[in-house]
Order: C-alpha cells, then structure tokens, then sequence
C-alpha cells in the first residue's frame, strides 16, 4: 500500500505540475493569429513543452498504477491532484484561496485516506 501512495502522490504531483506549467504557458502565448511568429512563439513555449513532458510522464504512471491496483482505489486517490493543484495557485501564482476551498482540501486529503486504508 505504501508504494501505491508513493505512486498516486507522484502521479497527482506531475498532474499538478502539467496543468500550472499550462497556465503559466498560456498566459505567455499572444492572442491568436495565423501567422508564423504566433506559431513560432507557441513551439518555444518552454512552459508548455515541460506541461506536455509532464502530463505524459504522468499518463505512463497512470497505466502503470492501473495494471497494478485496483481502479475503485486508485481512481480517487487521483483527487490528490486537486491539493496540489491548490498550493501551486496560493504559492506559485499568488491567488488567494478561501477557507471553504482549504476546508473542501482538506476532505479531499480525508476520503483519500480512508480509501486507502
């Protein structure tokens, strides 16, 4: 069970990682055009390559946990994803986050729990 949590904490992680690298990707991207310095500026995005890096590193693990565990276990253990995705917007993108959503992480982190109890 302990590599389980291990695995799911570090695939949760990397979807976490994938989606705020993507914000960080977009938000750097110039309103869209057809012309070749839009498209040059999106494939030298180096935010969006490391989302895209780290959404199939996570995919991989995900095919990974699947073969090994059973699915009514590991499927909401991926919420873990949510938690992480919180902390990176309160620390990485500054935004405040109300204490309904901290209480809304923090039953998150508890069903997680009891699932993998």
């Amino acid at each position: 069970m302990v590599r389980l949590l291990l695995f799911s904490l570090s695939q949760s992680f990397l979807l976490a990682v994938a989606q705020i690298t993507l914000k960080l990707a977009v938000a750097k991207l110039d309103k869209f055009s057809w012309t070749w310095s839009f498209f040059k500026s999106f494939f030298m995005n180096w935010p969006l390559l490391l989302s895209g890096l780290a959404m199939i590193t996570a995919w991989v693990l995900w095919l990974y946990i699947l073969k090994h565990w059973p699915f009514s276990i590991v499927y909401p253990l991926s919420a873990i994803a949510y938690v992480w995705g919180m902390i990176a917007a309160a620390v990485l993108l500054h935004e405040p986050i109300a204490a309904t959503r901290w209480i809304g992480v923090i039953l998150i982190v508890a069903g997680a729990f009891f699932i993998a109890k």
